[in-house]
């Protein structure tokens, strides 16, 4: 039985136990995969022994991807540019090997709603670590975004160092272009207190798609809610992109990709 884990704190919440389990039925592997809750101090300390224990791999979630990122030893591109990691594989060599597959997660789910082409403009609110997870397979997927952040310094220090990849220019907040967006993408926090990102509506009316990268059991995100309001029917939460970024790191550790849209449909009918 080999073994993996998701580690956070808190984790009591996490879904992906059971997502990586509905996988292992579905592609017919036998691993084990269980929620392990990360102590604030000793973290490292945990996350060596849980490997040298003779676990495979794990998932990281908030608030370890940067500490898990540095404790790597080899990193792919994605995870380089996010500077932090979600997704950690023991090689063979007995290396820690960090991978970030959110965005490429993102990308898959937008997929999914046949909401993404190539040269679409994209509108991306907030420019903390989760924007910075996304950009690089946004941009590969050619994408033209436009990044707002209430600080335009940090969007356009986050702009400036993946210009090298696409097509990106920073704004603040409260002056986006009253443009057309193909997609706006809510990747600010505020949803985790009850509000919703600082953005003017008749901007979000503007758009012919929302997505927002947070989900709410059983009804809307506030972001989503807000949308809502302003006569916007395009809408999808982030659930989809949580099963899929679990759908790529569990295809890096076992070499086989679930149909993760199966597992996605079977789990949103419980989250109703």
């Amino acid at each position: 039985m080999q073994h993996y884990a998701v580690w956070g704190n808190p984790i009591a919440q996490s879904k992906s136990p059971l997502i990586h389990r509905l996988f292992a039925t579905q592609t017919q592997q036998t691993m084990e995969y269980v929620a392990k809750l990360g102590d604030l101090e000793d973290f490292e300390q945990q996350l060596q022994t849980f490997f040298a224990e003779g676990a495979q791999g794990c998932n990281i979630t908030a608030p370890f991807k940067e500490r898990a990122y540095a404790l790597a030893e080899e990193h792919s591109e994605r995870a380089k540019l996010a500077e932090a990691c979600n997704t950690l594989k023991k090689l063979s060599n007995g290396k820690l090997y960090a991978d970030n597959t959110d965005g490429i997660g993102l990308v898959t789910d937008l997929q999914r709603l046949g909401w993404i082409q190539p040269q679409q403009r994209i509108l991306i609110l907030g420019a903390g670590g989760a924007t910075k997870g996304v950009l690089l397979p946004l941009l590969e997927a050619q994408q033209q975004i436009v990044l707002a952040n209430r600080t335009l310094e940090k969007a356009q220090k986050l702009a400036d160092k993946f210009k090298p990849y696409g097509t990106i220019e920073a704004v603040a907040m409260d002056a986006i272009p009253a443009q057309t967006y193909d997609l706006v993408i809510n990747a600010t926090s505020a949803g985790l207190s009850g509000h919703t990102a600082a953005v003017d509506g008749s901007i979000l009316s503007l758009a012919r798609a929302c997505y927002d990268m947070q989900y709410a059991k059983g009804g809307d995100t506030p972001f989503i809610a807000y949308c809502k309001s302003l006569g916007l029917n395009n809408v999808s939460d982030g659930f989809g992109m949580l099963v899929a970024q679990a759908a790529h790191s569990f295809h890096l550790w076992r070499g086989v990709m679930p149909d993760f849209v199966a597992i996605y449909e079977h789990l949103k009918k419980d989250m109703a």
